[in-house]
């Protein structure tokens, strides 16, 4: 269970480098709690898929590896169902299980990299829907004492990319397994989104499936995003800005076509891709590290860059963007470092 010098190169979206000095599996609850007994791992780094972490390459800390697999059927009541997931299911066989069973909800959230554990860390989102709109409940460990609870949605304490599992609870609790809440029928489908919108007038389709909308997503994600196994990148770095009403008016008046999404209490969000692009740095690479020619959102490895690397060139585009508009991105990805 418990394994030395690891290398993590295959166990991340990016493909970089990098060895675990000690490195475990958790395949079920009770595997997770015995090694957290274990003093070495009292502050491994707990790892997905690895689709959100960029990996330095010697990390500091152990790793643990969430292998927790399953899907079950947990209530039914009317057009509802609660689905349960391990934390180690892949999301999107996750999305494509609930599709073949005729549920909907995740439509929009088709393929987004990663596993199940992470989804509610994130508060995974795409196309106008977000995690926290079906999330019904999750399973999670206590990393001092080992303890068993359960969150509903208050306790997570929702955000735009964010969860108590980011703040309060950082690296003091280990998410085993999340319900989900979703229709059987009588769907709340969601096509507003731009693309989607658009994909479906030019088909003529005005009353499209969950099916349907999760196939027109995969497709423009296919050809929007590079597909890690083929060029190594986590999706999209950085997170899109939410700025207040008064730094809104003022890049408006200085960049009269900034687009803008609104937001509550007066904010904005601001598409981090267009920042970046406007600093012209869409496509540009620097060695084997870049962002995508086709989205600047997407930092890539094209073949043997560090860890080390990607992050130093990272921090070279928030810089630019900061520097142009008074905006400090942040990262979507987690660094080990």
């Amino acid at each position: 269970m418990i394994k030395q010098g690891v290398s993590l190169k295959t166990y991340n979206s990016f493909g970089v480098a990098a060895e675990a000095a000690l490195f475990a599996v958790a395949k079920t609850i009770e595997d997770l709690q015995f090694i957290l007994k274990d003093q070495r791992f009292a502050s491994a780094w707990i790892l997905g898929g690895g689709s959100n972490t960029l990996f330095c390459e010697t990390p500091k800390t152990p790793i643990i590896q969430l292998a927790i697999s399953g899907i079950e059927i947990t209530e039914e009541q009317g057009d509802e169902v609660v689905i349960k997931a391990g934390a180690g299911v892949n999301w999107h066989e996750l999305v494509l299980w609930s599709l073949e069973k005729g549920f909907g909800g995740l439509e929009n959230l088709a393929l987004i990299p990663g596993n199940v554990g992470a989804a509610p860390i994130q508060n995974i989102g795409a196309y106008g829907v977000e995690l926290q709109d079906v999330f019904e409940s999750c399973t999670l460990v206590n990393r001092n004492d080992q303890s068993v609870e359960t969150y509903d949605k208050v306790a997570c304490q929702f955000g735009y990319r964010d969860s108590i599992f980011k703040r309060e609870l950082k690296h003091k609790a280990v998410i085993t397994d999340v319900c989900l809440r979703l229709k059987k029928e009588n769907y709340r489908l969601n096509t507003s989104y731009g693309a989607i919108a658009q994909l479906f007038t030019s088909k003529g389709i005005s009353t499209p499936s969950p099916k349907e909308i999760a196939d027109v997503v995969i497709d423009i994600r296919t050809t929007k995003l590079p597909d890690p196994k083929q060029l190594g990148n986590a999706g999209s770095f950085f997170k899109n800005p939410i700025v207040d009403h008064d730094q809104f008016e003022q890049l408006k008046s200085s960049f009269p076509d900034i687009p803008h999404y609104a937001q509550s209490n007066q904010n904005y969000k601001i598409p981090a891709a267009w920042l970046i692009e406007q600093v012209g740095l869409k496509g540009t690479r620097k060695g084997d590290v870049g962002t995508h020619k086709h989205h600047a959102l997407v930092l890539v490895n094209f073949g043997n860059a560090s860890g080390d690397d990607i992050k130093v060139f990272s921090q070279m585009v928030q810089q630019a963007v900061e520097e142009r508009f008074d905006i400090r991105l942040q990262p979507e990805v987690n660094f080990c470092c």
